[in-house]
């Protein structure tokens, strides 16, 4: 089996030294060569053949993010871990979102990067326990906004009445009428309703309107 061709991109000599010590002496796996910064990176992966790219996030001229998706693009073959000494959750979620393999915090054990390197190799995806946690409360987080957050539940009883209206296919006059309120207020309520709810037209309100069964289809 062929080794794994790994390139390793941080602007710090002394991490790329220290990471280089180590996969040298790691059955399965070489080293391709070393970059600086994201530029260095796809000039590299240009000319020679790379199987993973170690890649830093906080780099000169180009940093892992920008260098991730450019990668990603050009060289949709090649794998991507990025090791960094960051894992805010934005950091996560971006360079995922980025096309990244993998992520991993400088801070794990040595015995934990082979197997995330090996692992990203075979085409599986790893995340540190501290990127999964992030990931796992962005979804959960995106879960309760489903769960709870009903935009049409957010509007008044006076907003509800007039899209109800509206979607049945009154005019602002008529609404203006049945309501006792001005063709105006009737106007100022329409549009808050349609900002709340994100709808651009009539149309797109009466599709809302028949979803939430607020009129009978038919």
């Amino acid at each position: 089996m062929a080794n794994i061709k790994v390139l390793l991109a941080d602007d710090h000599t002394i991490v790329r030294e220290g990471v280089s010590a180590l996969l040298e002496i790691s059955p399965g796996i070489e080293i391709a060569g070393e970059a600086s910064d994201g530029n260095e990176v796809l000039e590299f992966a240009r000319k020679q053949p790379v199987d993973l790219i170690l890649m830093d996030l906080d780099m000169p001229v180009m940093g892992g993010l920008e260098a991730t998706r450019n990668i990603c693009k050009e060289f949709p073959e090649i794998k991507i871990l990025v090791l960094t000494q960051y894992d805010h959750k934005e950091h996560v979620l971006s360079i995922l979102e980025a096309g990244a393999h993998g992520f991993l915090n400088k801070s794990a054990a040595s015995s934990e990067l082979l197997s995330a390197i090996r692992a990203v190799y075979r085409g599986d995806s790893y995340l540190s326990p501290s990127a999964t946690r992030h990931l796992v409360e962005s979804y959960q987080e995106e879960l309760n906004g489903k769960k709870g957050g009903d935009l049409y539940e957010k509007l008044t009883d006076r907003e509800k009445e007039v899209f109800r209206l509206l979607a049945e296919g009154r005019t602002v006059r008529e609404i203006a009428g049945i309501l006792v309120i001005s063709p105006k207020t009737v106007d100022s309520h329409r549009s808050r309703l349609m900002s709340k709810l994100d709808l651009e037209n009539r149309s797109d309100l009466i599709k809302y309107a028949l979803r939430k069964k607020i009129i009978p289809l038919g």
